[in-house]
């Protein structure tokens, strides 16, 4: 189950756009995703490496609503993210369709909004975890998911970047081993192909310009 993280294009400085996709299953007899804030670990997770670059939430920890994306005011981050479902033109990133869609996780037959992030750095250790629009219980063995993509505010910043495994915790909701949630965290927005193009055109401009000046010379050299 993976998390990216991006600046958010419409408000760089202040957001940030979460992805979320991937499967897993369950690894607890029992457990569930919770709606409040505690340090319970059922719906939590400790990463590998530290997570947190700036603003640490501290004890108790701090919970950050996650705004839906197709429902913000975010229209750069949703063409952005849309433009990338398969089909949609740009081939550099895909996205899968339900990534405009309200984060969601589901467990077995039941499905939760996923509305909340809660975070915590412990003084050893920082934890994430999510929060759901009403609890959600789950046994040993249920296939989880979770699909969509919302704006939190809380900027790039506040994380370092990199790749962040789950490490030693009890994410339940997830497989047991380590690594089985993984949140990448980009320092710049979705990077879009027409920059990609730019950059190619200005390098082979100058390769031919170059090229044109070495025959001249060469020309020159010979008509002497």
């Amino acid at each position: 189950m993976i998390i990216n993280v991006y600046p958010s294009q419409n408000n760089p400085t202040n957001q940030t756009l979460w992805i979320f996709s991937g499967s897993s299953t369950t690894s607890r007899t029992s457990g569930s995703i919770r709606t409040s804030g505690d340090s319970s670990s059922q719906d939590t997770w400790r990463v590998n490496r530290n997570l947190f670059n700036a603003n640490e939430p501290n004890f108790p920890g701090a919970t950050f609503s996650l705004s839906p994306l197709f429902s913000s005011s975010n229209t750069d981050d949703i063409a952005s993210v849309r433009a990338r479902i398969p089909g949609g033109g740009r081939t550099n990133i895909t996205f899968a369709a339900s990534a405009t869609n309200t984060p969601t996780i589901t467990i077995g037959s039941g499905s939760r909004t996923i509305a909340n992030l809660w975070m915590w750095n412990d003084g050893n250790e920082d934890r994430l975890g999510i929060r759901a629009s009403s609890s959600l219980s789950y046994s040993i063995g249920q296939s989880s998911a979770w699909v969509g993509a919302g704006i939190l505010n809380k900027p790039i910043g506040d994380f370092h970047t990199g790749n962040f495994n789950r490490g030693r915790s009890f994410t339940t909701f997830a497989a047991a081993n380590t690594g089985s949630i993984r949140v990448v965290v980009n320092s710049q927005v979705i990077p879009e192909p027409e920059e990609y193009a730019l950059i190619f055109g200005l390098f082979a401009l100058g390769f031919v310009v170059f090229r044109r000046h070495f025959q001249k010379k060469r020309q020159q050299s010979a008509a002497s």
